[in-house]
């Protein structure tokens, strides 16, 4: 799951306050049950009202512009990996109890 954009974070905290305090007003509730479900719908309606605001398209529109083909798109998302890949062949290399640069298999 992505992480929320700053307009997401914005747009959701300000509809929570507000209708938050809308509907305290108008219902003039004074019980803890009636504070509970405003303040639980509020929250409902904060989350979305966050998630439809539209993404960002200057990221869509700069791919356009480049010029990027399928191929360049899909490369950075198996660079992560090859990075793993690394990562855990490092730690196989460290728990052998081989020296740094050296393989499993040379660790004598």
């Amino acid at each position: 799951m992505p992480r929320p954009t700053a307009a997401q974070l914005a747009y959701g905290s300000c509809t929570v306050i507000c209708s938050t305090l809308a509907m305290l007003l108008l219902s003039q509730t004074s019980s803890g049950v009636g504070i509970a479900v405003i303040a639980l719908a509020a929250l409902a309606l904060g989350l979305l009202v966050a998630m439809t605001v539209p993404l960002p398209k200057a990221r869509a529109s700069a791919a356009a512009a480049s010029g990027a083909s399928g191929a360049a798109v899909t490369a950075p998302a198996a660079a992560p990996a090859d990075g793993q890949a690394r990562v855990a062949a490092r730690r196989e290399t460290v728990s052998a109890g081989a020296e740094p640069g050296q393989g499993p298999a040379t660790a004598a």
